[in-house]
């Protein structure tokens, strides 16, 4: 099981039948706070709110009429989810839906307003998603895994295409490490359309399993993922992610909870979007690392705009949580 960049030019058509292309716009105000050529793509701008839409109907266009019919069954702390639930809709398919009790409500609402089936279950992500694997067994439903899903990373492929097209000449792109879908995309267009980018991989502090696999040498798992950025909240390194940047990313950043939420305001003041946890990620690695990026051309991940309002009150400043 793995993903070529065949494979992203081939869902190329699909996800441009069916979503718009998002923009890269340079800041000056964040380029000048940060002291390089800041860029931002904004896969928040897709109708979904997040980047994830982009492999949903990669999937759904690849599934056979039987398993259309039939529907899929997935586990999400949200975006994935949002991303299914859009998909199934434009498809005319089923989609059940496991998440996490104290999940992001929002999320679910919006998941729900699209058609479909919600089911809470687990403290977090992977015991939902144990969950939803074994309900596919019992139902003949498609198990789709949010990462492990070849399809859903060639999908989310093609905004690292669009990068490479809209800036020929960039240097740097930083990208948020959940599931890992995000930067397997990446991984595999950017290899082969600009080979000499640096990507830069950021993960939560508090859910590091792939900055602890990749310097290890061998996926691993960490105890907890007790993170407000829900878009990175995994305790695992998923296999296929894993296999394919495990040699190819350039840096790995791991930022705090604290270093986020200022990256959730720093979004808002420099480029007037809001960010959800992930990606504010991008933002709060940016900073962290300025000086080595200092007078390249860096595009940053908007990968999501999906905050709840406690939640972004709270990253604001409006009261302490």
């Amino acid at each position: 099981m793995t993903v070529s960049f065949n494979d992203v030019l081939r869902a190329w058509p699909i996800v441009h039948r069916y979503l718009p292309r998002t923009p890269l716009y340079r800041y000056p105000l964040l380029s000048a706070r940060a002291g390089f050529d800041a860029y931002v793509k904004h896969e928040n701008h897709l109708p979904i709110g997040a980047f994830k839409v982009r492999g949903g109907v990669n999937l759904f266009a690849n599934l056979s009429d039987v398993q259309r019919r039939r529907g899929i069954v997935t586990a999400t702390r949200g975006n994935h989810g949002l991303s299914m639930a859009w998909a199934a809709r434009a498809f005319g398919s089923r989609a059940v839906i496991y998440v996490p009790k104290r999940n992001n409500p929002d999320k679910n609402a919006n998941m729900e307003a699209m058609g479909a089936e919600l089911e809470v279950f687990g403290n977090d992500f992977d015991e939902a998603n144990a969950e939803a694997e074994a309900r596919s067994k019992n139902e003949s439903l498609r198990f789709v895994h949010p990462a492990n899903e070849p399809l859903l990373i060639a999908g989310v492929g093609t905004y690292a295409m669009e990068i490479a097209e809209d800036l020929p000449d960039v240097d740097v792109v930083i990208v948020p490490i959940g599931g890992g879908s995000c930067i397997s995309g990446a991984v595999v267009a950017l290899r082969t359309m600009k080979p000499n980018v640096e990507i830069i991989g950021v993960q939560a502090e508090r859910a590091a399993a792939m900055c602890r696999s990749i310097e290890s040498g061998e996926r691993t798992s960490v105890p907890s993922a007790d993170t407000f950025a829900d878009g990175l909240a995994t305790r695992f390194a998923f296999e296929l992610p894993y296999e394919i940047v495990k040699d190819e990313i350039d840096i790995l950043v791991e930022v705090s909870e604290d270093e986020m939420r200022e990256g959730v305001r720093i979004a808002l003041e420099t480029t007037h979007n809001v960010a959800e946890g992930a990606a504010a990620a991008s933002y709060a690695a940016a900073l962290k690392i300025r000086k080595h990026l200092a007078g390249k051309r860096v595009v940053l991940l908007h990968t999501g705009h999906n905050i709840d309002r406690d939640t972004l009150r709270w990253a604001i400043g409006m009261f302490d949580a």
